[in-house]
Protein backbone atom coordinates (compact mmCIF):
# COMPACT_ATOMS: atom_id res chain seq x y z
CA UNK A 1 0.00 0.00 0.00
CA UNK A 2 1.59 3.22 -1.29
CA UNK A 3 0.49 5.01 1.39
CA UNK A 4 2.42 2.79 4.05
CA UNK A 5 5.18 2.81 1.97
CA UNK A 6 5.65 6.53 2.02
CA UNK A 7 4.92 6.85 5.83
CA UNK A 8 8.14 4.69 6.38
CA UNK A 9 9.76 6.77 3.66
CA UNK A 10 9.15 9.68 5.56
CA UNK A 11 10.06 7.82 9.03
CA UNK A 12 13.34 6.99 8.14
CA UNK A 13 14.39 9.60 6.20
CA UNK A 14 13.66 11.84 9.42
CA UNK A 15 15.72 9.01 11.41
CA UNK A 16 18.56 10.17 8.76
CA UNK A 17 18.21 13.75 8.64
CA UNK A 18 18.03 14.03 12.35
CA UNK A 19 20.63 11.44 13.50
CA UNK A 20 23.12 12.86 10.57
CA UNK A 21 22.39 16.53 11.09
CA UNK A 22 21.91 15.86 14.90
CA UNK A 23 25.58 14.35 15.40
CA UNK A 24 26.62 17.28 13.15
CA UNK A 25 25.15 20.26 15.01
CA UNK A 26 25.47 18.62 18.46
CA UNK A 27 28.39 16.25 18.82
CA UNK A 28 30.51 16.93 16.48
CA UNK A 29 32.17 20.12 17.72
CA UNK A 30 31.08 19.33 21.83
CA UNK A 31 34.68 20.07 24.07
CA UNK A 32 37.08 17.29 24.20
CA UNK A 33 34.51 14.19 23.10
CA UNK A 34 33.54 15.68 19.32
CA UNK A 35 32.69 13.19 17.29
CA UNK A 36 34.31 15.38 14.37
CA UNK A 37 34.11 14.64 11.07
CA UNK A 38 35.05 10.97 11.10
CA UNK A 39 31.70 10.46 14.17
CA UNK A 40 29.74 12.37 11.53
CA UNK A 41 30.21 10.24 8.80
CA UNK A 42 29.97 7.02 10.75
CA UNK A 43 26.56 8.59 12.10
CA UNK A 44 24.61 9.26 8.61
CA UNK A 45 25.84 5.30 7.80
CA UNK A 46 24.47 4.59 10.81
CA UNK A 47 20.85 5.96 9.93
CA UNK A 48 21.09 4.04 6.69
CA UNK A 49 21.93 0.69 8.61
CA UNK A 50 19.70 1.04 11.01
CA UNK A 51 16.71 1.89 8.82
CA UNK A 52 17.14 -0.31 5.72
CA UNK A 53 17.11 -3.21 8.38
CA UNK A 54 13.67 -1.49 10.12
CA UNK A 55 11.89 -0.51 6.71
CA UNK A 56 13.61 -2.05 4.06
CA UNK A 57 11.16 -4.63 3.51
CA UNK A 58 8.42 -2.26 3.60
CA UNK A 59 9.39 0.89 1.40
CA UNK A 60 12.69 -0.55 -0.18
CA UNK A 61 14.24 2.10 2.39
CA UNK A 62 15.49 4.92 -0.12
CA UNK A 63 15.12 8.24 2.06
CA UNK A 64 16.20 10.13 -0.45
CA UNK A 65 15.06 11.74 -3.75
CA UNK A 66 18.14 10.92 -5.78
CA UNK A 67 18.02 7.34 -4.61
CA UNK A 68 14.00 6.79 -5.75
CA UNK A 69 14.98 8.32 -9.29
CA UNK A 70 18.43 6.41 -9.63
CA UNK A 71 16.10 3.46 -8.78
CA UNK A 72 13.76 4.50 -11.60
CA UNK A 73 16.10 4.96 -13.74
CA UNK A 74 17.42 1.66 -13.15
CA UNK A 75 14.57 -0.26 -14.03
CA UNK A 76 13.96 -1.25 -9.41
CA UNK A 77 10.93 1.25 -9.25
CA UNK A 78 7.90 2.27 -10.74
CA UNK A 79 8.04 6.00 -11.96
CA UNK A 80 4.33 6.50 -11.33
CA UNK A 81 5.53 6.35 -7.33
CA UNK A 82 8.27 8.80 -7.31
CA UNK A 83 6.28 11.58 -6.52
CA UNK A 84 5.00 10.67 -3.80
CA UNK A 85 8.03 8.81 -2.15
CA UNK A 86 10.09 12.58 -2.71
CA UNK A 87 7.01 14.22 -1.29
CA UNK A 88 7.07 11.74 2.04
CA UNK A 89 10.83 12.06 2.24
CA UNK A 90 10.86 15.76 2.13
CA UNK A 91 8.28 15.88 5.26
CA UNK A 92 10.31 13.76 7.25
CA UNK A 93 13.24 16.26 5.96
CA UNK A 94 11.49 18.98 7.39
CA UNK A 95 10.55 17.45 10.44
CA UNK A 96 13.91 16.36 11.57
CA UNK A 97 15.39 19.74 10.90
CA UNK A 98 12.38 21.65 13.05
CA UNK A 99 12.67 18.66 16.02
CA UNK A 100 16.92 19.44 15.64
CA UNK A 101 16.26 23.05 15.49
CA UNK A 102 14.33 23.28 18.73
CA UNK A 103 16.56 21.43 20.82
CA UNK A 104 19.96 22.60 19.55
CA UNK A 105 18.45 26.09 20.07
CA UNK A 106 18.27 25.45 23.84
CA UNK A 107 22.10 25.49 23.97
CA UNK A 108 23.77 29.07 25.23
CA UNK A 109 25.32 30.62 22.08
CA UNK A 110 23.17 28.64 19.55
CA UNK A 111 23.66 30.32 16.19
CA UNK A 112 22.46 29.43 12.88
CA UNK A 113 24.90 31.57 11.32
CA UNK A 114 27.24 28.57 12.34
CA UNK A 115 25.26 26.63 9.39
CA UNK A 116 23.19 24.13 11.11
CA UNK A 117 25.00 21.46 9.00
CA UNK A 118 23.47 22.75 5.54
CA UNK A 119 25.21 22.57 2.33
CA UNK A 120 26.90 25.18 0.66
CA UNK A 121 29.54 25.86 -2.19
CA UNK A 122 32.06 29.04 -2.44
CA UNK A 123 31.99 30.77 0.93
CA UNK A 124 30.13 28.26 2.55
CA UNK A 125 31.79 25.47 2.21
CA UNK A 126 33.59 23.79 4.91
CA UNK A 127 36.95 23.94 2.36
CA UNK A 128 35.81 26.99 0.13
CA UNK A 129 35.94 25.00 -2.68
CA UNK A 130 34.16 26.14 -5.68
CA UNK A 131 30.92 25.90 -7.37
CA UNK A 132 32.24 23.64 -10.25
CA UNK A 133 34.35 21.32 -7.78
CA UNK A 134 31.29 21.18 -5.38
CA UNK A 135 28.36 19.99 -8.34
CA UNK A 136 30.97 17.61 -9.09
CA UNK A 137 31.79 16.11 -6.28
CA UNK A 138 27.61 15.87 -5.51
CA UNK A 139 27.37 14.27 -8.55
CA UNK A 140 30.22 11.58 -8.86
CA UNK A 141 29.64 10.65 -5.03
CA UNK A 142 25.74 10.18 -5.80
CA UNK A 143 26.91 8.03 -8.72
CA UNK A 144 28.54 6.15 -7.17
CA UNK A 145 25.97 5.93 -3.92
CA UNK A 146 23.46 4.29 -6.63
CA UNK A 147 25.63 2.51 -8.14
CA UNK A 148 26.93 0.68 -4.85
CA UNK A 149 22.72 0.72 -3.88
CA UNK A 150 21.99 -1.80 -7.29
CA UNK A 151 24.62 -3.62 -6.85
CA UNK A 152 24.59 -4.52 -3.17
CA UNK A 153 20.00 -5.05 -3.46
CA UNK A 154 20.79 -6.87 -6.72
CA UNK A 155 19.66 -10.88 -7.11
CA UNK A 156 23.01 -12.13 -6.98
CA UNK A 157 24.10 -10.21 -4.16
CA UNK A 158 24.84 -11.67 -0.86
CA UNK A 159 21.61 -11.83 1.08
CA UNK A 160 21.43 -9.95 4.29
CA UNK A 161 24.30 -7.43 3.74
CA UNK A 162 22.93 -5.09 1.50
CA UNK A 163 22.37 -2.34 4.73
CA UNK A 164 25.47 -2.85 5.68
CA UNK A 165 27.26 -2.20 1.83
CA UNK A 166 24.94 0.29 1.86
CA UNK A 167 25.60 2.33 4.88
CA UNK A 168 29.17 2.10 4.90
CA UNK A 169 29.23 3.26 1.26
CA UNK A 170 27.44 6.09 2.79
CA UNK A 171 29.98 6.60 5.37
CA UNK A 172 32.89 6.72 3.10
CA UNK A 173 31.33 9.53 0.98
CA UNK A 174 30.87 11.12 3.67
CA UNK A 175 34.50 11.18 5.02
CA UNK A 176 35.05 12.53 0.69
CA UNK A 177 32.25 15.50 0.76
CA UNK A 178 32.00 16.51 4.00
CA UNK A 179 34.75 18.75 3.55
CA UNK A 180 33.49 19.99 0.35
CA UNK A 181 30.16 20.85 0.91
CA UNK A 182 29.34 19.59 4.25
CA UNK A 183 28.16 16.84 2.05
CA UNK A 184 24.33 16.36 0.69
CA UNK A 185 23.69 13.72 -2.01
CA UNK A 186 20.29 13.75 -0.70
CA UNK A 187 17.97 16.51 -1.97
CA UNK A 188 15.70 16.11 1.41
CA UNK A 189 18.51 16.18 3.61
CA UNK A 190 19.46 19.27 2.24
CA UNK A 191 16.18 20.91 2.31
CA UNK A 192 15.46 20.41 5.97
CA UNK A 193 18.02 22.55 7.47
CA UNK A 194 18.22 25.05 4.41
CA UNK A 195 14.77 26.13 5.42
CA UNK A 196 15.72 27.38 9.28
CA UNK A 197 19.43 28.99 7.73
CA UNK A 198 17.52 30.60 4.87
CA UNK A 199 19.12 33.14 2.63
CA UNK A 200 22.34 32.00 1.52
CA UNK A 201 21.36 28.02 2.16
CA UNK A 202 18.14 28.54 -0.18
CA UNK A 203 19.60 30.68 -2.38
CA UNK A 204 22.52 27.80 -3.06
CA UNK A 205 19.62 24.99 -2.72
CA UNK A 206 19.65 24.51 -5.73
CA UNK A 207 22.72 22.79 -6.46
CA UNK A 208 21.56 20.04 -3.92
CA UNK A 209 18.62 19.15 -6.06
CA UNK A 210 20.50 19.02 -9.20
CA UNK A 211 24.31 17.64 -8.99
CA UNK A 212 22.22 14.21 -6.70
CA UNK A 213 19.46 13.95 -9.02
CA UNK A 214 21.39 14.00 -12.06
CA UNK A 215 24.04 11.56 -10.50
CA UNK A 216 21.34 9.28 -8.81
CA UNK A 217 20.06 9.16 -12.52
CA UNK A 218 23.74 8.23 -13.90
CA UNK A 219 24.10 5.60 -11.79
CA UNK A 220 21.06 3.85 -11.82
CA UNK A 221 21.55 3.80 -15.69
CA UNK A 222 25.00 3.14 -15.76
CA UNK A 223 24.18 -0.20 -13.58
CA UNK A 224 21.35 -1.00 -15.24
CA UNK A 225 23.66 -1.22 -18.66
CA UNK A 226 26.85 -3.11 -16.53
CA UNK A 227 24.02 -5.64 -14.58
CA UNK A 228 22.95 -8.84 -17.07
CA UNK A 229 20.11 -8.67 -14.93
CA UNK A 230 19.21 -5.30 -13.33
CA UNK A 231 15.76 -5.98 -12.16
CA UNK A 232 17.12 -8.99 -9.87
CA UNK A 233 16.44 -7.81 -6.33
CA UNK A 234 17.57 -9.68 -3.10
CA UNK A 235 13.74 -9.08 -2.39
CA UNK A 236 12.84 -11.67 -4.35
CA UNK A 237 11.78 -9.91 -7.01
CA UNK A 238 11.67 -11.70 -10.41
CA UNK A 239 14.33 -10.61 -13.11
CA UNK A 240 13.38 -8.08 -15.32
CA UNK A 241 10.38 -7.07 -13.29
CA UNK A 242 10.51 -3.77 -11.96
CA UNK A 243 9.92 -2.84 -7.74
CA UNK A 244 6.28 -2.56 -6.81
Amino acid sequence: MIMRRCAAEAIGTFWLTFGGCGSAVIAAGFPEVGIGLLGVAFAFGLTVVTMAYAIGHISGCHLNPAVTVGLAAGGRFPTRDIGPYVAAQLIGAVLAAALLYAIASGAPGFDLAKGFAANGYGEHSPGRYGLLACLLAEGVLTMMFLFIIMGATHGKAPVGFAPLAIGLGLTLIHLVGIPITNLSVNPARSTGPALFVGGWAIAQLWLFWLAPLVGGMIGGVLYRWLSEEPAAQVTGIPAKAPAA
